[in-house]
């Protein structure tokens, strides 16, 4: 009986662990899905971003699809950022510690945060959305 008890927290822990995995499966399986649609998409644990021609379009992901869908178009975004706690980061920063979010000022001033579990991923992000904001168009297909 004893020896059924001591087991008993791994038994939990494990079954946990599998609920979580077969949880993150579900979310991937529809971010496939929803991520179809453009010409190109991140999924992290924090957020879904798509882009196709001059629209950006990103949420949260959930086991039944993206949700608090938000959409931008280029020519709306003033400037964009990378942000780290809300502070302004330069691009070429090394790794850093915080949250980390792509941080976008719309023309009538509103402010959205992407954020992004990455440093990596969101100097990309950064690197390749940059020229289209600035230009407020997308750039031709190659």
């Amino acid at each position: 009986m004893e020896r059924g008890l001591l087991w008993l927290p791994l038994l939990i822990l494990f079954i946990g662990l599998t609920w979580a995995g077969w949880n993150e499966y579900r979310k991937l399986e529809a971010y496939k899905v929803w991520a179809q649609q453009f010409e190109r998409a991140k999924y992290d644990i924090y957020a879904v971003l798509g882009q196709t021609g001059q629209t950006l379009t990103w949420g949260k992901p959930t086991r039944q699809g993206p949700v608090n869908i938000q959409t931008l178009t280029f020519s709306e975004v003033q400037t964009i950022r990378l942000e780290v706690d809300r502070q302004p980061v330069a691009p070429a920063t090394e790794k850093v510690r915080g949250r980390i979010a792509l941080g976008l000022t719309t023309r009538s001033g509103q402010h959205q945060s992407i954020p992004f579990s990455d440093w990596e991923i969101a100097q990309n992000w950064f690197n390749y959305l940059q020229p289209l904001v600035t230009s407020g168009q997308a750039l031709p297909q190659s």
